[in-house]
C-alpha cells in the first residue's frame, strides 16, 4: 500500500503523524478488538492526526468504527491503490470497496535481491466453519496468466531467481479463467532466469494428476505445504472440510516418495475436540510424514458457523495439544534432515541473522552458513554439513 503512496511522506513515528492509516487484520476475534484499541490509543496520543481503517476488518467493524467517528475514513482492500485520493479527501468517507476486484499489485514481497513473493490470485470458494475470509476477500478470482508471466520476467531480468507463488487460496488459481496452478508453473518454468518455485499453502483435493506430473521438475522446491487442518475425519466434517483422512495420507505418501519435505496448517482446540478425538487425531498425526507444521490453538470468529458450536476447550487444553503436536514434528524434521544427510542442499542466501549468512534449501530448512565472503543472494551447493536441532550448519 505505501508503494501507492505519492504525495506524502512515511515516518515510523505516530506521533509526528498528519494521517495514520491502520491495515486492519480480521481473521480472528482478538485481532478486531487490537485494532480498535490501536485506534483509540493513537486518537489519545495524536488528536490531530486523521485516522484510517483499511485491510479486511472495513467488511467486519469498519461501519461501527465509522459511525463511532472513531475513524475519519474507511477504504477497503479493493481501495489501497487509491490511497493518495482517499488521504486528500476533506469530508468523511466509508468506502468498504467491493470482493470481486483483484489488487494491481502482484509483487508482495522481496527478500533482498534474490526471492520475489507473487500474488497469483484473491478469495476463496472454501466455507470452512472456522473462517471469516471467504467473507472479507470474496470467491476466488486470479491474475491472468500473462500479467504473472509479464512481472516474473521482468523480475528475473533484475536478478531474482525464486519465486513464492502466494494468495488466499492458490490451488484454486484458474478456476475463472479455464486454467490451472500446474498451467501456471509449466508457463513460469520456461522463463529463463527461474531457478525455484515455491509455493504458498494449497489443498489437499486442489493437488490434481496434471500437478503430480511436475513434482520430479528441478525448478520445483522439494516442499510443499498442504493444509489439512486436522487428522480426525470426524473434526474435518465439524470443520466443514473437503479433504478426508484416507486420501490425505495416501497423497502424502505420493509426494513424500518423490523426496518432498511436507508441511500442513493445524488447528487445535477447535469446538468438539474431544480427547478421544485428540488422541486419535495424534495417532493419524503419526502416520504422516511431515517434517514442518504452522500449527495454532482455534479462536473464535464472530459471523461463522463455529461460533456458535458448543464443546468448547479449555485455553490450557488446546495449548498443551499445540506444543505436543509441535514436538512431534520437530522430531520428525531432525529425521528427515538426518535421513538425507548425503544429499547435496541448494541454498538462496537471504541476509545475515545472528553472524552468520542464513538461508533455505530446497526443503524448507533453514541452512546457517560461516563464511568471509560475502554470500548475500547467492546460490551455494553443500554437500558436507553439521545437523544441529533447528537447523543445518556450515562452514566454508
Amino acid at each position: 500500500m505505501t508503494s501507492s503512496l505519492k504525495n506524502y511522506k512515511v515516518t515510523q513515528n505516530e506521533n509526528e503523524a498528519d494521517a495514520i492509516v491502520v491495515n486492519s487484520c480480521t481473521v480472528t476475534n482478538s485481532a478486531d478488538v487490537s485494532v480498535r484499541g490501536y485506534i483509540n490509543q493513537m486518537s489519545r496520543n495524536n488528536p490531530k492526526a486523521k485516522v484510517y481503517l483499511s485491510g479486511c476488518g472495513t467488511h467486519t467493524k469498519g461501519e461501527s468504527l465509522f459511525e463511532n467517528k472513531n475513524v475519519f475514513g474507511v477504504f477497503g482492500q479493493s481501495e489501497k491503490e487509491s490511497i493518495d485520493k482517499w488521504l486528500q479527501s476533506d469530508k468523511r468517507f466509508f468506502e468498504p470497496g467491493d470482493l470481486t476486484s483483484l489488487d494491481e499489485k502482484l509483487v508482495e514481497e522481496f527478500i533482498g535481491k534474490s526471492r520475489a513473493f507473487i500474488k497469483i490470485q484473491e478469495g476463496c470458494n472454501f466455507r470452512c466453519s472456522y473462517c471469516i475470509i471467504p467473507f472479507v476477500r470474496g470467491d476466488a478470482r486470479s491474475f491472468t496468466q500473462e500479467r504473472i508471466v509479464e512481472q516474473v520476467t521482468k523480475l528475473t531480468q533484475n536478478g531474482f531467481g525464486e519465486f513464492i507463488l502466494t494468495g488466499t487460496n492458490i490451488g484454486s488459481y484458474g478456476s475463472d479463467k479455464k486454467s490451472s496452478l500446474a498451467t501456471l508453473l509449466k508457463k513460469l518454468s520456461q522463463i529463463r532466469g527461474v531457478r525455484r518455485i515455491r509455493l504458498g499453502s494449497v489443498e489437499p483435493i486442489q493437488i490434481s494428476d496434471e500437478f503430480k506430473e511436475l513434482l520430479n521438475e528441478p525448478w520445483m522446491s522439494r516442499h510443499l505445504h498442504i493444509a489439512l487442518q486436522h487428522t480426525s475425519d470426524k473434526m474435518l466434517r465439524i470443520m466443514n472440510r473437503r479433504n478426508r483422512l484416507k486420501s490425505d495420507l495416501e497423497l502424502f505418501e505420493l509426494i513424500a516418495s518423490h523426496g518432498y519435505a511436507l508441511g500442513t496448517d493445524f488447528i487445535v482446540g477447535h469446538p468438539g475436540e474431544s480427547e478421544t478425538i485428540w488422541r486419535e487425531a495424534m495417532q493419524n498425526v503419526s502416520r504422516f510424514p511431515l517434517t514442518h507444521i504452522h500449527s495454532f490453538t482455534y479462536s473464535i470468529r464472530e459471523g461463522t458457523a463455529s461460533a456458535s458450536m458448543k464443546e468448547s476447550i479449555n485455553g490450557n487444553v488446546s495449548k498443551n495439544r499445540r506444543e505436543e503436536l509441535i514436538k512431534a514434528i520437530e522430531l520428525n524434521n531432525l529425521n528427515f534432515r538426518k535421513k538425507n544427510s548425503t544429499t547435496t542442499l541448494e541454498i538462496l542466501i537471504e541476509g545475515k541473522r545472528d553472524g552468520f549468512w542464513s538461508g533455505y534449501d530446497q526443503f524448507f530448512n533453514r541452512v546457517m552458513v560461516k563464511s568471509t565472503e560475502d554470500l548475500n543472494g547467492d546460490w551455494i551447493n553443500i554437500g558436507n554439513y553439521e545437523i544441529l536441532e533447528e537447523f543445518n550448519y556450515v562452514q566454508i
